[in-house]
């Protein structure tokens, strides 16, 4: 019998998984109060903005995934694009070479609220009063915080103190970092969305008053705030004061988008992601680079195979993906493509990055990337995307929170998964607008976001800075069909990382369930994980870590010795270091719905009956 840290949740009534127990308990209050899976989803959600403030917030961005019972998966794409403003040319011109990873240089138009609102009026059931009063109950009366909101906050006590003031009034109280068992409030955050409820009731029926939300957003007292914060010199990763491009036409023109997910199908199941203006199309190409025929689960021939895999998915995504050129994701699925790539897995570590060549076309990597490529030492530990928070400072992919000599941060990433007793499904991966992204902006009590810092100040790339266009996003959600049915909702926190954790996690469920016949969600939660830095970092600085592989101490020793034989640079980290993953799920012959959560972090959980 295998133990593992949790029960695999099981019921037939509702489940919820989230990186935070009072969003999975506000999405099940949501659920037990008669609604479906959608208002649950947006009520957990508008919850992580107050309670998981250095790892989301209302002005960042969500993809979403929905799969309605008897209906078709869709995207739901909560990425807001670059302001009109934000051209190479200007960014060049003020002297820089990346986007800045903080202030409101990096701060593309916010997608975050727009999206849980179309999600809201589309899918949802519920009034907008309904879903917000979890969110406003423990802004205005608040919450006790993780431990990781003091940490974090603590890395960049001196900036709010010296130059982000706004942001000192409401995460620093009493003039130091928010304590465990204290109360953490954020009332400014209460009084807006007290006075966005108050502004649109009158607006009319349920839909009426949504719509009339989006409006208050995107030009109302909201919208005004948010660009008067844009124009507001603010310190930065650059060691100077910027204002940003934000203006009010950016804010009023944007509205979040439905799309067909990218999908792909492996022994039986399909699987669901947003499209290549995101990462999520890299777990589908490792998915496809699979050997029919797979070895040992968990052997080193196993994990050497996954992590050479990754490499390669990387690095076309490195050379390929963007909202800024013509993606082709069709070649990079195919088989001819895929049978060609496989004959590039050799038995040692490559530390190489090989981006290939879809209906022949030469691939054009940055010049930053290049750079990096090319350089075989040691890289600054703050390049390599958004760290998890479950990560150890000694880690060479540090924890969160992190902080630079300049006042530099990063954030982390959230998640929640929903599933109800009528099979309607959803996962989200809410991001972005962190508490040490930019200033709190003081009339609304929550900042910018800094998304832009993903895309390069180079002309003719996928991902070059580009008006109206999208910056490629870390965020993906997940969304399993097996023989064509939705069955399971899933996905992680964790940048760069988020794809090599679902990768392993459905591989681990998968596997399992051929065997058993049904699905193991809390154990394949809890196997021991890995990552690997083997391609340019999303975000600032923007570094890598040729033939880098992180593991989990609890890994075994073997495994460890053999991937060191064939040349990976391993470190072992603590034994609950790897992934963040949530997931639920519906079985559709018998109706049983399940949930898990991770364990790493001590933060998540998934409630359900």
């Amino acid at each position: 019998m295998q133990f593992t840290t949790r029960p695999t949740l099981q019921g037939t009534f509702g489940m919820v998984s989230s990186t935070h127990w009072l969003a999975s308990q506000s999405a099940m209050a949501v659920l037990e109060d008669g609604s479906n899976a959608y208002d649950a989803a947006v009520a957990g959600a508008f919850v992580l903005h107050v309670v998981e403030p250095h790892l989301n917030g209302p002005a960042g961005e969500v993809p979403i995934l929905l799969a309605p019972a008897g209906g078709e998966v869709r995207v739901l794409c909560g990425q807001g694009v670059a302001p009109a403003g934000a051209t190479v040319a200007h960014y060049r011109g003020l002297g820089l070479d990346l986007v800045p990873g903080t202030g409101p240089l990096a701060a593309a138009v916010p997608g975050a609220f727009d999206a849980w609102m179309l999600l809201l009026r589309d899918h949802g059931t519920k009034d907008l009063a309904d879903v917000l009063k979890y969110a406003i109950g423990y802004a205005e009366h608040g919450h006790a915080p993780v431990e990781r909101v003091g940490e974090t906050v603590a890395t960049v006590r001196r900036l709010f103190e010296t130059e982000w003031t706004s942001s000192a009034a409401v995460y620093l109280p009493g003039g130091r970092p928010p304590r465990p068992g204290e109360l953490l409030r954020n009332p400014a955050l209460a009084v807006t969305w007290n006075r966005l409820l108050a502004e649109t009731a009158g607006a009319g029926d349920r839909e009426a008053r949504i719509e009339a939300a989006r409006e208050v957003w995107r030009s109302g007292f909201v919208a005004e705030a948010l660009v008067r914060q844009a124009r507001r010199p603010t310190m930065d990763t650059s060691g100077e004061r910027h204002t940003g491009t934000l203006a009010a036409a950016d804010l009023a023109a944007w509205s979040a988008t439905y799309e067909t997910p990218a999908t792909y199908d492996w022994n039986g199941w399909t699987l669901c992601k947003a499209g290549p203006w995101s990462q999520g199309p890299v777990l589908l190409q490792q998915l496809a680079l699979l050997p029919p025929e797979l070895p040992p689960y968990g052997s080193a021939d196993y994990v050497h195979l996954l992590i050479e895999g990754c490499k390669l998915a990387m690095a076309d995504r490195e050379a390929w993906y963007g909202d800024a050129a013509e993606v082709p994701l069709a070649e990079m699925l195919s088989a001819e493509y895929n049978a060609e790539r496989r004959k590039l897995i050799g038995d040692t570590a490559s530390h190489e990055l090989r981006p290939g060549s879809p209906g022949g076309h030469a691939p054009r990597l940055s010049t930053h990337a290049h750079r990096i490529a090319a350089e075989t030492g040691e890289f600054d530990a703050l390049g390599v995307g958004e760290p998890t928070v479950a990560k150890p400072p000694t880690s060479p992919v540090p924890g969160e929170p992190e902080v630079a000599p300049d006042g530099g941060t990063r954030g982390d990433t959230c998640h929640i998964d929903v599933v109800d007793r009528w099979g309607n499904m959803v996962s989200a991966t809410p991001s972005g607008g962190w508490l040490q992204s930019n200033p709190v902006v003081p009339e609304l009590g929550f900042p910018l976001g800094t998304r832009l810092q993903m895309t390069w100040l180079e002309e003719g790339l996928p991902n070059s800075l580009t008006p109206g266009r999208r910056p490629r996003t870390t965020l993906t959600p997940s969304i399993a069909l097996r023989d064509g049915v939705p069955v399971m909702a899933f996905g992680t926190p964790g940048g760069d990382q988020q794809d090599q954790w679902q990768l392993h996690f459905f591989l681990a469920v998968a596997l399992r369930t051929a065997v058993r016949g049904s699905l193991d969600l809390q154990g394949a939660v809890d196997a021991p994980n890995w990552h690997n830095d083997s391609f340019p970092g999303s975000f600032y600085p923007r570094g890598m870590r040729p033939g880098s592989v992180t593991v989990e101490s609890r890994t075994a020793p073997e495994v460890v010795a053999e991937l060191s034989r064939r040349g990976h640079r391993v470190t072992v980290g603590d034994p609950w270091s790897e992934g963040r993953l949530c997931a639920v799920a519906r079985d559709p012959g018998t109706g049983i719905l399940s949930a898990a959560a991770n364990p790493r972090g001590m933060q998540g959980y998934a409630v359900g009956r």
